[in-house]
C-alpha cells in the first residue's frame, strides 16, 4: 500500500501542474484505436466543444494544390492522396481519413507552445491534420516527413476566440500511431503501436504516467469524471478490455455490400462511454464541454463512420465509393443545421467550392 501511496501521490502532483494552467475554454476530446483479434484496425474519436462548430463532411480528391496560408514562405504542396473530412468552423479539418487508411485527429493541448522564429515553412495549425492525410499512406512516413522536414506551426485563435492550441495523432491500417506535441516551443513525438489512446492535458508524458498508476489496480476502480486525465484511464481500460472477436458479424446495405461489423460497434461504444452528454457542465469549470460528435475510421475496410451526438444518427461513407481521382471535383455532405442521414451516405455527396482554410496575415 505504501508503493501504491506514492505513485498516487507522484500522479496527482502530475495532474495537478498539467491542469493549473488550463484557459477558461477549451476542447476536451478523446482518441482510441481498436487493434482486432483478426487484424481489424479502427480509430475512433469523440468532439467536445462548448458551441456548434458547424461540422461538415467533405471530400477531396487527390491532385488539390494547397498552401499553408501563412505568409510567402508558406509551405506549399499538391495532394497525393483523396481523403474524408470532418471541418471545423469550416477553417479546419479537425479528423479525417485518406484514401490509404490513415487517420489524422486534432484534440486541444492547453499546453502547446509552437515554436517561433523558426527558418521552417510556416503552416496554420487548421491545415495540419489535412497536411498529413495529404502526403502520407503511413504512420512511419509522417513521423519521417514531420521531423526530417520540420513545419512550423501558426496557431491564430479560432473563430470563436478561443486559443487554437492542438496536438496531433495519426493512426494507420497496420495499427501503427504517433502522437505529436509541441512543448516548450520544441516537437515530441511518441511513436509506436501502444499508444493507442490520446485526450488533451496535461501533456502526453504525464497522461502516460498517470495511466500507469490505475493500470496497477487492474480495473477494479475507475475515476470518473469527465477530465481528459479520466477519460484516458477509462478510454484504455475498456478498449483494452473489450473482447475483440475473430468473428467480423458484418452488416449489409440493401445492395448486399459488407461495411461495418461489431468492431465498429465497439469502438462507438468505448467512445460513447468516455463521452460527456448533452447539457452537462461543472461548477468553475467551463472548460469541461459535451461532446457534439463521435467518428470511427474503419483503416481495414475505408469506410468512416459519422456518429452525432445533438442528432440520434449515424451513418457512414465509403470511401471506395467515392471518385477521389486527381482531377475530380471536391464535394460536401452537409451536416451542419441538423440534416439527416442513416446508413452508407456515400452518394449524398455534393460538389462545393471548399472552404478557406484558416489564414493568417503576416503583415498584421
Amino acid at each position: 500500500m505504501k508503493a501504491y501511496g506514492k505513485t498516487l501521490a507522484i500522479a496527482l502532483a502530475s495532474l495537478i501542474a498539467g491542469t493549473a494552467s488550463l484557459p477558461s475554454v477549451v476542447n476536451a476530446c478523446t482518441r482510441a484505436i481498436y487493434n482486432g483479434a483478426d487484424g481489424t484496425v479502427i480509430t475512433g474519436r469523440s468532439m467536445d466543444w462548448m458551441q456548434e462548430m458547424q461540422t461538415d463532411l467533405w471530400a477531396f480528391p487527390a491532385g488539390m494544390k494547397r498552401s499553408g496560408n501563412a505568409g510567402p514562405d508558406s509551405a506549399t504542396w499538391t495532394s497525393k492522396y483523396g481523403s474524408v473530412i470532418a471541418s471545423s468552423y469550416n477553417v479546419a479539418s479537425a479528423d479525417g481519413m485518406n484514401e490509404k487508411g490513415l487517420v489524422a485527429n486534432l484534440l486541444y493541448l492547453a499546453e502547446s507552445e509552437y515554436a517561433e522564429n523558426s527558418a521552417n515553412p510556416p503552416i496554420t495549425v487548421g491545415l495540419w491534420a489535412q497536411y498529413v492525410l495529404d502526403n502520407y499512406a503511413t504512420v512511419d512516413e509522417v513521423v519521417r516527413g514531420l521531423t526530417e522536414k520540420p513545419l512550423r506551426i501558426i496557431a491564430p485563435k479560432l473563430p470563436n476566440g478561443s486559443p487554437a492550441t492542438l496536438h496531433l495523432s495519426v493512426s494507420d491500417a497496420s495499427g501503427d500511431s504517433a502522437i505529436f506535441e509541441y512543448v516548450g516551443g520544441k516537437l515530441q513525438v511518441h511513436h509506436g503501436k501502444q499508444y493507442t489512446v490520446m485526450t488533451n492535458s496535461p501533456v502526453y508524458d504525464q497522461q502516460l504516467a498517470l495511466n500507469t498508476y490505475w493500470q496497477t489496480l487492474d480495473g477494479s476502480f475507475l475515476p470518473g469524471t469527465n477530465s481528459a486525465a479520466d477519460r484516458f484511464v477509462r478510454a484504455s481500460y475498456l478498449m483494452n478490455s473489450v473482447k475483440k472477436s475473430s468473428d467480423p458479424n458484418f452488416i449489409k446495405d440493401i445492395a448486399g455490400e459488407s461495411y461495418a461489423h461489431q468492431a465498429v460497434a465497439q469502438t462507438l461504444s468505448v467512445m460513447r462511454s468516455v463521452s460527456v452528454p448533452l447539457g452537462i457542465s461543472t461548477p468553475g469549470k467551463p472548460n469541461l464541454a459535451s461532446t457534439l460528435w463521435r467518428t470511427a475510421g474503419d483503416q481495414t475496410n475505408l469506410v468512416y463512420f459519422f456518429d452525432s451526438a445533438t442528432m440520434p444518427n449515424t451513418f457512414w461513407v465509403d470511401l471506395k465509393k467515392l471518385d477521389l481521382s486527381v482531377g475530380a471535383s471536391p464535394k460536401k455532405l452537409p451536416v451542419a443545421g441538423g440534416h439527416d442521414y442513416a446508413g452508407d451516405a456515400s452518394s449524398r455527396f455534393i460538389e462545393a467550392t471548399p472552404f478557406t482554410f484558416m489564414t493568417v496575415d503576416p503583415s498584421q
